[in-house]
Parts: structure tokens; C-alpha cells; sequence
């Protein structure tokens, strides 16, 4: 049988008791084909924030929540911002997305019309045991798939396989080779939820992902869970 976990870990609930990780898990997806319906929904989502955020947005509660989290454990949100506000930025220059490709297309969409970081990585033989904890002394960061890995400082907050980390700085950034590509068939979704953000939110989000997931990839809903202090792990099997 072939399990998959996903654990955050208790200091993270610590320093911030009302968190909320929405954990989404599919196979058997086809990420290949481009959608001009997909293309066109993004467009309007971006459009739709463009009239939402109308001030700085480090000033959107939404975002200045991440702000402050990111503090919290030493990053200094202007130089390492939240994936939602960098996103976001992106948009309000005003820039449109590229089309990526459907899933990582589902999850910019979905980040965008909730105002909160929603990330996807590919699930593979060394992927398969997942945690959001803070960094321990082994482990190691991809930046560029031609680099040597690099290491991190102690205290941050990451995903993390093993020793291998998936995404640094919480939402920041994932490695060079934990990217969905055009042939990734089974996959977990990551949606966050910081207050103001609630966990209607992120139960929201999940739904709507679902749908727009078995719309433009087709392919099969294994399980989800909204991750939080009192349910930390949800174990899943992907036969």
C-alpha cells in the first residue's frame, strides 16, 4: 500500500493558534492540455482583484496578515514576500499570469479570488511524507536544479520531505524540483488560511478547487482535510 501523510507540525499551531492548512490530494490528472475557458476565468479573477485591493496592498488585511507571521520567525516581508502578496503585486502592476499550466493555472486562480496563498506540488516516490514545521540543521533547499542544494537557517518555517524541503519561508518559494509540470499525474494542493482568512474560507477554496480541478484535469479526488491544531495530520491511500 502506498501511503501518503501530511503533518503540521505543533510549533507552528503555537505561534499561531488559529492557522488553518487546507490539504487537497488527486491523481490520475491530465495537466497537459491548455484551456481557453481556464484562461478566461483567470483573467476575470484578476480583473475582480484588481477592484478589490485599490491601496497598498501590504495593507490588505489578508496580506498583512502574512506580513506579520513572516516576522514572526525573522523574514523580512519586503524582501521575502508571502506568495499571495508577491501574486498579488504581480497583478495590481496591473500584469496578467502566464499560462502555466492547468493545475499550477487552478491554483493562481484560487490564490487570487480568495486573497490567500495556494500552492501545488507533485507527489513522488520521495514525496510521500510531508510536514510544515520549522527547519532542522539537515536540511536542504533546491534553488536551481544546476546548483548544489543550500542549507537554511534555524527557526524558519518550511515543507519539507524528509530533510529535503519543498517550499521555503511558508509560502515563498518551492525548489527547482518540486515543480508541476505538464506530465505530473497525482498531486497535493497546499490553501492557507491566516486570520482574517477563515476556515469557511479555506473550506470554500477546497470545494472550488475540486471542481475546477475535475473540470480542466479530470482525474480523481483522493482526500483532503483542513489541517489545524486539534486534527494536525491527515493520511491518505493512493492505490
Amino acid at each position: 500500500m502506498s501511503t501518503f501523510t501530511y503533518t503540521v507540525s505543533p510549533d507552528v499551531f503555537d505561534d499561531h493558534p488559529d492557522y488553518r492548512r487546507g490539504v487537497v490530494v488527486f491523481r490520475n490528472l491530465d495537466n497537459t492540455l491548455p484551456d481557453a475557458e481556464l484562461t478566461a476565468l483567470l483573467r476575470a479573477t484578476e480583473q475582480a482583484l484588481r477592484e478589490r485591493v485599490t491601496g497598498n496592498p501590504a495593507d490588505y488585511p489578508q496580506i498583512a496578515a502574512w506580513r506579520e507571521a513572516y516576522r514572526r520567525f525573522g523574514a523580512k516581508p519586503s524582501e521575502h514576500r508571502s506568495a499571495i502578496e508577491a501574486l498579488a503585486r504581480r497583478v495590481l502592476k496591473p500584469d496578467n499570469l502566464p499560462d502555466i499550466n492547468p493545475l499550477v493555472d487552478i491554483g493562481n486562480l484560487l490564490s487570487l479570488r480568495y486573497v490567500l496563498p495556494a500552492g501545488v506540488h507533485p507527489i513522488g516516490p520521495q514525496s510521500k511524507a510531508i510536514e510544515l514545521r520549522k527547519t532542522v540543521a539537515a536540511d536542504r533547499f533546491l534553488v536551481d536544479a544546476a546548483a548544489e542544494p543550500e542549507t537554511i537557517a534555524p527557526g524558519e518555517i518550511v515543507l519539507a520531505a524528509g530533510t529535503r524541503v519543498l517550499t521555503r519561508r511558508w509560502t515563498w518559494r518551492q525548489a527547482a524540483d518540486t515543480r508541476t509540470l505538464a506530465d505530473t499525474r497525482c498531486v497535493f494542493f497546499d490553501i492557507d488560511g491566516l486570520p482574517p482568512t477563515t476556515a469557511e474560507d479555506v473550506r470554500s477554496a477546497m470545494a472550488d478547487l475540486v471542481e475546477l480541478v475535475a473540470r480542466y484535469c479530470g482525474g480523481e479526488c483522493v482526500g483532503h482535510a483542513v489541517l489545524h491544531a486539534g486534527q494536525p495530520t491527515l493520511t491518505l491511500s493512493l492505490d
